[in-house]
């Protein structure tokens, strides 16, 4: 006996932003049908109302790790429940049965009436629906069964994020990586301040909405009250933290008298109110709740790991959510006097992960005991897993010269420390459409970038030669990026058929020796002294060899930069440059090379300055292996979508182990 019955099927998630398609289903009811491809069986019969358009939909999971499906008949209108599967097997008529692997997660369903086992028959064509759209789910071989590819909840929390904010590599990570993660399927959020300084940089947040949710934040002695604004751009909801501390002029973190003196008040602040986001923030409709994945970027969010594990889960809150601390530059700590702890909100017993003992020789006088509180080592400490923003920074920490104290600490967390290294904007940096250039190019065609090289000159009033090799450096004067190594070089460099331009600021000291070595050097040198972004991206594409003598990179973009535009770096081999810029080989592939630069060590002027005559001399004497090294860089893959596929693997083994929690 064969039956029709109209189904509407209800996909629920708390991971949507108020969004859900209802999908018509007309089942025959059958005692003895059976389906060669059970996968064809569970969506032979759907038909779409409407466009589905919102593919992580697909993909989302509950709090219990299972897409939830409610079925009910038709009629019974669109279910917002939030029930879990086994919680609707009190509906009368078919309900779906679930099929699960060995850990217990859905890999299938199947339609079944309470008082048996039911098979469907084949009615609509499975072509209605556009399996495009469930492409998270895929035929396992042989077995003929979904695998679904697990989403998360991530909360990332940092003191800057591009657009709104930036003022190096952690702004550019967090506002690409983010939408690089929604992209994929995931539920993301970005907590960071809402800064506003009295400049045009302040347009930045003209299209973030107060979400009229103010909170109460308990540290620095007394109750705190902060605001969120919030826009949803790209698929990812940037939530801003508002307080007065933010507004005020300067740059992020300081103004020309230096860093502010309540740095640690406004990233506690900061902390304290991304913990609370995704408890209480209803953005689409839903909150985050508690399974979240929160990625804390260097020390500014490195209370997010402490506070998880002393304030939240020994009260049953967020003890499914995991911690993940993200090393930009652990040079920076965030290390106060120990006076400051009870400033923090933290129960009293937890100053041990924070406690920061200074060497006898950094003390300033005979009687100073050096206590202090050390913001990243207590994230080290209580993170669920570490990373680094390249493979080689992630080696490199755990070292007397790179770990900057933590070394010890590092390398005994070792066994949960990665390296992912960073990708970068493709459409921001392109050569085929960059809006900041005058001529466009690409890897199957290089010839216009020459004409970008002479508009370089042009502009800034050097020589036109377009053979003449030409030497770019971009970024700050200071010790770290071997400015010294540079000037003490100038000498010699100059003495070759090359020209030299650099663009940066910092140091005083520095800025005055560009300028100097400008008056010296009319013909061959130019100094820029400030950051000018359509400077940048010209001199990215007008250079020839874009030169990268820095004493320590955690990752670096300027060489990922380079060689998305035809221009060869030549590096220090430290940090993400050594992993990124791979070695010029000329004998390799039968002759036709391989590597897309040079890297040199040890850190000297002499080892510098051999890598950069090597570098010159193929420019002049090998066309053909230079063009070869322009291309190979070009195609270099430098996506997010790539690094996010390594963070992706990185949460899942978050997950397989349990969150931290004191061992006192």
């Amino acid at each position: 006996m064969t039956s029709t019955i109209p189904f509407v099927l209800h996909w629920t998630t708390c991971h949507s932003h108020s969004f859900m398609e209802s999908v018509q289903m007309t089942t025959k009811v059958s005692s003895c049908k059976s389906f060669s491809n059970p996968l064809q069986a569970k969506f032979n019969n759907f038909r779409v109302i409407g466009q589905v358009g919102f593919a992580p939909l697909w993909c989302s999971r509950s709090r219990s790790g299972c897409l939830r499906l409610r079925a009910s008949i038709s009629g019974g209108g669109i279910g917002g429940s939030q029930d879990a599967v086994e919680e609707e097997k009190q509906e009368k008529g078919l309900i779906l049965g679930t099929e699960r692997d060995g850990s217990g997660a859905v890999i299938g369903f199947h339609l079944i009436p309470q008082s048996g086992e039911v098979e469907v028959n084949e009615v609509n064509s499975v072509k209605d629906i556009n399996i495009n759209n469930l492409k998270e789910a895929e035929e396992i071989e042989g077995e003929g069964k979904a695998q679904t590819r697990i989403t998360y909840n991530i909360v990332f929390v940092t003191a800057e994020a591009a657009p709104y904010s930036k003022t190096g590599g952690l702004g550019d990570v967090c506002g690409s990586l983010p939408i690089a993660l929604a992209a994929r399927g995931h539920r993301v959020m970005v907590v960071s301040p809402r800064y506003l300084n009295g400049s045009t940089a302040d347009k930045n947040f003209a299209s973030a909405v107060d979400l009229d949710s103010r909170i109460k934040v308990y540290c620095f002695g007394g109750v705190q009250e902060v605001d969120f604004f919030h826009e949803y751009r790209d698929g990812v909801d940037w939530v801003f933290v508002d307080h007065p501390s933010y507004h005020r002029p300067g740059t992020l973190y300081g103004d020309t008298r230096g860093a502010f003196g309540d740095n640690q008040f406004r990233f506690t602040l900061l902390c304290h109110a991304a913990c609370e986001a995704p408890l209480v923030l209803p953005l689409g409709g839903f909150t985050y709740g508690e399974k979240c994945v929160f990625l804390a970027n260097d020390w500014h969010a490195s209370l997010v790991p402490v506070l998880l594990a002393a304030k939240y889960r020994p009260y049953g809150v967020y003890k499914d959510a995991r911690s993940i601390l993200v090393i930009h530059n652990l040079s920076h700590q965030g290390v106060e006097s120990a006076a400051t702890y009870q400033n923090l909100g933290l129960p009293s017993e937890w100053y041990g992960a924070l406690e920061w003992v200074f060497p006898t020789w950094a003390r300033t006088h005979a009687l100073d005991p050096g206590l202090a509180v050390n913001l990243l080592k207590g994230a080290v400490v209580t993170a669920d897993r570490i990373l680094t923003v390249s493979q080689g920074y992630s080696w490199e920490i755990t070292t007397v010269e790179g770990g900057y104290g933590l070394h010890e600490l590092l390398s005994d967390r070792k066994s949960i420390i990665n390296g992912i290294t960073n990708g970068i904007d493709v459409a921001e940096w392109d050569p085929s459409s960059d809006e900041h250039i005058p001529y466009h190019y690409s890897v199957e065609n290089i010839s216009e970038k020459v004409q970008c090289k002479t508009a370089l000159q042009k502009e800034l009033g050097l020589p036109i030669r377009p053979d003449c090799p030409l030497i770019g450096f971009i970024g700050r004067l200071d010790y770290q990026k071997g400015i010294d190594l540079i000037r003490s070089a100038i000498p010699e460099i100059m003495e070759d058929d090359v020209q030299f331009i650099m663009l940066g600021s910092g140091d005083p000291m520095f800025e005055d020796w560009m300028r100097a070595t400008e008056l010296a050097h009319k013909e061959k040198f130019r100094g820029w002294v400030g950051f000018n972004v359509p400077i940048s991206h010209k001199i990215t594409a007008g250079c020839d060899i874009l030169l990268m003598p820095s004493r320590f990179e955690p990752c670096g973009l300027n060489q990922l930069y380079a060689m998305r535009y035809g221009t060869v770096p030549v590096v220090h081999g430290t940090g993400g440059l050594r992993d990124t810029v791979k070695n010029f080989n000329p004998y390799a592939q039968e002759g036709k090379g391989e590597g897309t630069g040079w890297t040199f060590s040890p850190l000297t002027k002499e080892s510098m300055l051999a890598a950069l005559k090597i570098a010159v001399r193929t420019y002049k004497e090998h066309k053909s292996s230079w063009e070869g090294l322009m291309r190979r860089g070009m195609r270099r893959d430098c996506t997010w979508e790539n690094a996010a596929i390594q963070y992706e693997q990185v949460f899942e083994w978050a997950f397989i182990d349990p969150p931290y929690v004191s061992s006192d």
